[in-house]
């Protein structure tokens, strides 16, 4: 799970004000944060299926805001992928 703090940061650094979580870019880094914690209890608990469905609907979702934040402004999109490393 990521603490309060974390979400705080990762909120603070991609939004325009600290209580910005509507923006696709932060939303997308929250995501992000939060895949990469549930990959990294995958790897110690590899018949956790429960949690994988968990990690594919949340790679989904956030596939989903980067198509929309490429269609709306590919700028942002550009930014954000180099930002947290996301390959496509």
């Amino acid at each position: 799970m990521i603490s309060k703090e974390q979400r705080a940061e990762i909120v603070a650094k991609h939004g325009k004000h600290p209580q910005d979580t509507g923006r696709p870019e932060v939303q997308i880094a929250l995501l992000t944060a939060r895949i990469n914690d549930l990959t990294h209890h995958l790897e110690h608990h590899k018949k956790d299926n429960h949690s994988r469905r968990g990690l594919i609907k949340l790679v989904s979702k956030r596939r989903k805001l980067l198509d929309y934040l490429a269609e709306k402004d590919i700028e942002r999109y550009r930014e954000i992928i180099k930002v947290l490393s996301i390959r496509k």
